[in-house]
């Protein structure tokens, strides 16, 4: 293996070729009916992008498949390891047999390999990752410091992923569906809340804030809950007054504080950027500055 090699595939750990059992015809491949081969029960991908897969096939129709899938051999014919792209861009390009390695993999494997191979394709979204990592821990009893040695990531990483299984529903859905992104995702998990985490969903969603305005306005609602200066003991026997406080910062979608004195009080709102004080603006008088 030469240095650019081992420079290449040393970020994902032992990489795909590590992990399949090696013999002297590693590389040998095979015509296979694509009726014989079932699916990969541990694939972790869960949705495809369409355009990217019409695009497979019209490359497959014209060249046929250049890259050969891996199985397993089975009682009844074979099972996928890696290549669903692949195997499903084959069958929507009507080819009857497809090139493959076949290769014996017991069934933690075939979910590291899946898992792998999708990682260095970059072919999963960040929700996908965390599902995998999760079902590796779950159904092998692997530790994170484990799941990260295996498929090549740090610990944090892998930790940082799997929180996102946390969000509420509502927001996984956002981030499955490219409603949000991964930065978003990641900024709201720092609420524990699900009702606060829905509140800044629906300001991403419906103000599109980026992921800076969404940190930001995560911290607002974290330091709301803190109540730790003069200003929210005053209004510690005021549940009212904190609900319009929170009600502001949703609806302005940044950081408001209302500071109570013994003669009225003053109202705090903070910007971060000319931009975001451009959008400010509209929203309280109704129109461009």
């Amino acid at each position: 293996m030469t240095d650019t090699t081992r420079a290449r595939t040393g970020g994902l750990g032992r990489g795909l070729a590590a992990l399949i059992p090696q013999r002297p015809d590693a590389s040998a491949a095979t015509e296979i009916p694509l009726e014989r081969i079932r699916r990969n029960p541990y694939q972790p991908r869960q949705r495809a992008d369409a355009a990217a897969l019409e695009q497979l096939v019209a490359s497959i129709r014209e060249h046929g498949v250049l890259q050969p899938v891996l199985v397993t051999e089975t009682v009844d014919g074979y099972q996928l390891i890696a290549g669903e792209r692949r195997l499903r861009a084959a069958e929507m390009a009507g080819l009857q047999r497809i090139p493959a390695v076949v290769r014996q993999v017991a069934g933690r494997a075939q979910l590291e390999l899946a898992l792998v191979e999708n990682l260095q394709r970059a072919d999963l979204n960040a929700l996908e990752e965390a599902h995998a990592y999760r079902q590796l821990m779950d159904e092998f009893g692997l530790g994170q410091e484990e799941v990260a040695t295996r498929v090549g990531r740090a610990r944090s990483t892998v930790a940082n992923t799997l929180r996102l299984l946390d969000l509420a529903p509502r927001v996984q859905q956002a981030l499955a569906d490219g409603s949000i992104s991964e930065g978003h995702a990641r900024a709201i998990a720092a609420l524990e809340d699900h009702a606060a985490q829905e509140t800044v969903l629906a300001a991403v969603l419906e103000r599109g804030h980026s992921v800076r305005q969404a940190e930001a306005l995560v911290r607002s609602l974290k330091d709301g809950r803190r109540r730790h200066d003069r200003s929210a003991t005053l209004r510690a026997g005021d549940p009212e007054l904190e609900r319009v406080e929170t009600d502001l910062r949703g609806a302005l979608g940044t950081k408001v504080t209302l500071r109570p004195s013994r003669r009225g009080g003053r109202i705090i709102i903070e910007y971060y950027g000319a931009d975001d004080l451009g959008r400010i603006y509209e929203r309280l008088v109704g129109g461009a500055a």
